[in-house]
């Protein structure tokens, strides 16, 4: 096998060599010489002086002198026809004519055997970047079809090995991997540290969440939800998405969340607490953006209250399978300012017993190759057939919506069951109010009310005197201080009772410190001794609400 007469078959040889045999060059795609590869200089044929053209020069010659691997094997078996001097240094010597797939292990290490193959049979050129040895070397290879010419003229397919130690390379772009990972992983683990660990199972719903980071490719983001217990019964429903993604969207993600819950604590209505959001978005960072949907359910109500600033609408399925979006336009995102005068209101979507609401992030519904509303709508169908417990619905619509692990974003899920209760359940939830009407004269009937009221529950007779006694201080305080209309609520829980009296006056009371010879100011103070918890806030329509709690025996 004279392996000083090969060709290469290469995109663009033709046309390149037909140049060269106009110039009268070598044969086309052909780099010919009658020396041999190896061995002294025939007699009678002076050395190639320094500086001869390439014509001049030999195959075995110009590869030699590379500093890349460089290997030609030939015929259907694959037999060794040549290997360079880097090759050796970096393999070690390989027999000519030995078969590849015995003689040389490294190619079984790069996993090139197949390849070098599928090469010879189509002609094709293939590269491979990146394959390590045993050693820890890394290499990326390309095999080329050559034409190998025999002594007696006869031509054979070879493939010709070329290989580029790429080491350094392959180390630099795992150590930055290996980085990566490391800074998502913190960023992940900060995320869920910041996300509520157990979240709040208040007494008349049903909750559970999940939050799921994107595929390793995807820095985490900034999504999150709570809730949050706010009294009387009532329950708010947080979730949001910081614009942005790793710790920094991490860490902005639970400065508002750790706000939010502050704001709560106001008992304010939702378009306000997006508000006061709005205001410390933009403080923290100016230029980190978040949307959030905040919630409020009144058992008494049987509706949601919300206010979005700028995030996705809430659903809510029924108990006969028909789902409705909640339909108030949303507000600017957090961290705008209000952008164009345009500030947050609220709105309201029913929550009837048997119903399930839907809070979640845009990682949900978002596809590169959809409009997004398309992504909410089948989050619609989804949810329309989506029955069991909350974490059961919650899994079904991660899968529904084809979240995998490798999903490249963020997912955030919250979903709330307000359950239809029947039977003995139905008997651990009650009900009653009276309007307070003809002065001074509703404080006897508003005890004698909560006496009969409280007995009818069968309450032991501590925690019945307890709850007249608290139900007669909040009345005599709205009669001295509100305005009609005046209500006596009263409400019981699997695990409370719960006292409420509304009046038209805003102003909120203040518990202080009444001095021993003061005549009034001691009701609140007694109301906090006395109940688990207690609190106020104003209504919707203008006035107050005052309650209290007590935590029922177990």
């Amino acid at each position: 096998m004279n392996f000083t007469r090969w060709s290469a078959r290469l995109p663009g040889t033709q046309r390149r060599a037909a140049v060269r045999d106009e110039q009268g060059s070598v044969p086309a795609a052909r780099a010919e010489s009658t020396r041999p590869a190896s061995g002294p200089t025939p007699q009678g044929e002076a050395p190639v002086p320094p500086g001869a053209p390439l014509e001049a020069l030999s195959a075995s010659e110009i590869l030699d002198s590379l500093p890349a691997p460089v290997a030609l094997l030939h015929g259907p078996d694959l037999r060794i026809t040549y290997v360079n001097d880097a090759y050796t240094a970096a393999f070690g010597e390989r027999p000519l004519g030995a078969l590849a797939a015995e003689a040389m292990p490294e190619l079984t290490e790069l996993s090139l055997l197949p390849l070098v193959g599928q090469v010879l049979r189509s002609g094709t050129p293939r590269t491979v970047k990146s394959r390590k040895v045993l050693d820890g070397h890394s290499y990326t290879v390309t095999c080329t079809p050559v034409a190998v010419h025999g002594p007696e003229g006869d031509d054979e397919e070879g493939v010709l090995v070329y290989a580029t130690d790429v080491t350094d390379h392959a180390e630099a772009a795992e150590r930055l991997r290996t980085s990566e990972r490391r800074h998502r992983d913190t960023a992940v683990t900060l995320q869920r540290s910041l996300l509520p660990q157990d979240l709040e199972q208040p007494d008349d719903l049903r909750i559970a969440a999940t939050y799921q980071p994107g595929g390793t490719d995807a820095a985490v983001g900034g999504d999150w939800y709570d809730v949050i217990t706010l009294g009387a019964g009532r329950t708010a429903l947080v979730i949001g998405d910081v614009m942005g993604r790793g710790v920094r969207a991490a860490a902005v993600m639970g400065q508002l969340r750790t706000a939010v819950r502050a704001y709560a604590r106001l008992d304010l209505p939702p378009h306000e607490v997006l508000q006061l959001l709005d205001v410390l978005a933009a403080e923290i960072d100016a230029s980190q953006i978040a949307t959030c949907v905040y919630a409020v359910h009144d058992p008494n109500e049987g509706q949601l209250v919300y206010a979005s600033a700028g995030h996705l609408p809430v659903l809510v399925r029924h108990e006969d399978g028909t789902v409705h979006r909640a339909e108030e336009p949303p507000g600017p995102p957090l961290g705008t300012g209000g952008t164009g005068g345009w500030t947050h209101t609220s709105g309201t979507i029913p929550l009837p017993p048997g119903s399930t609401a839907v809070l979640y992030t845009d990682g949900l519904v978002e596809r590169r190759s959809e409009d997004i509303d398309e992504g909410v709508a089948s989050l619609e169908r989804a949810l329309s057939g989506a029955v069991g417990s909350p974490q059961v619905v919650c899994d079904r619509l991660i899968r529904s919506l084809g979240v995998t692990a490798d999903h490249d974003d963020d997912v955030a899920v919250l979903v709330v069951q307000h359950p239809s209760r029947t039977g003995a359940s139905a008997e651990l939830f009650h009900n009653a109010s009276l309007d307070l009407l003809g002065g001074v004269e509703a404080a006897p009937r508003a005890r004698a009310f909560a006496t009969g009221v409280l007995a009818s529950w069968r309450f032991p007779v501590e925690l019945r005197d307890l709850g007249v006694l608290a139900a007669s201080e909040l009345v005599a305080n709205s009669l001295q201080h509100g305005t009609p209309p005046m209500r006596l609520g009263l409400r019981r829980t699997d695990r409370r009772l719960i006292i409420e009296v509304t009046d038209g006056d805003e102003h909120l009371p203040r518990r202080r410190q009444a001095e021993p010879a003061d005549e009034a100011g001691r009701g609140i103070s007694i109301i906090a001794t006395v109940a688990s918890s207690w609190g106020s806030r104003r209504t919707p329509g203008g006035g107050k609400a005052v309650w209290c709690e007590f935590a029922l025996p177990g």
